[in-house]
């Protein structure tokens, strides 16, 4: 599948369950422009930018980090220009460098994640790389005509969870906030799910835009948050 286009000025290379890729997302802005996420590969990454060149659409100049999963980060490495993320997801992800300086780690990753298995299946090298920027509370950034609020919040998947709001659009990105703790036996954490349902809530957004899901009205996914508790 292709790039989608949302609006003018927001694009999306939508999730890929095959790999459990997530949604890539793409903010035009008249100065530069922003991706959300980098993706679990290189080879995610090159399909992405080439989505974009076929949209006659320039590589992201910025690319924001949501969290520290795999599936988000292991294409950091092959990404253009600077990446941003939140200080907590550079503590998880120099963790993640200290546990490959064991060779048998990518193995042990392989046999219990079959979607690394089929990602990395040509032994392609995982490569974990620290975002160039970090932040610790908020950070907005100017594209021109458009802005990005970037901020850290509670939720229920991940310590590092960072939220993008676009406020020109009504738009917020999400990335994989709204799921449980898969690195905690599937756990989600009730008080931080409603901590995050208050946050999304007071946002004057129109569409949340999730890492592994089509995009979604705000309303109809708090209905479905409230719906958990």
């Amino acid at each position: 599948m292709g790039l989608v286009k949302f609006n003018d000025r927001i694009f999306y290379l939508p999730n890929e369950t095959q790999t459990d890729r997530p949604l890539l997302a793409y903010v035009k802005g008249e100065k530069f422009s922003l991706a959300i996420d980098a993706g679990n590969s290189s080879d995610h990454v090159d399909e992405f930018y080439k989505s974009l060149e076929a949209e006659n659409l320039k590589k992201p100049e910025v690319t924001i980090i949501t969290h520290w999963h795999w599936d988000h980060t292991f294409g950091m490495h092959h990404i253009n220009g600077l990446s941003i993320a939140h200080k907590k997801t550079n503590e998880f992800l120099k963790a993640e460098q200290d546990k490959f300086k064991d060779a048998s780690y990518l193995d042990i990753l392989k046999r219990d994640n079959k979607y690394i298995a089929r990602e990395y299946s040509n032994n392609k090298d995982i490569i974990v790389t620290l975002s160039d920027i970090e932040f610790d509370k908020e950070l907005v950034i100017n594209l021109g005509d458009i802005s990005a609020e970037i901020f850290h919040t509670q939720a229920p998947h991940s310590e590092d969870t960072v939220l993008i709001y676009i406020p020109e659009e009504k738009v917020l990105f999400l990335g994989d906030s709204t799921s449980e703790d898969f690195f905690n036996n599937n756990y989600m954490d009730i008080d931080k799910l409603k901590s995050l349902i208050e946050t999304i809530g007071k946002i004057e957004c129109k569409t949340c835009i999730l890492g592994h899901a089509e995009p979604l009205d705000k309303n109809d996914l708090l209905d479905y948050l409230e719906s958990l508790l």
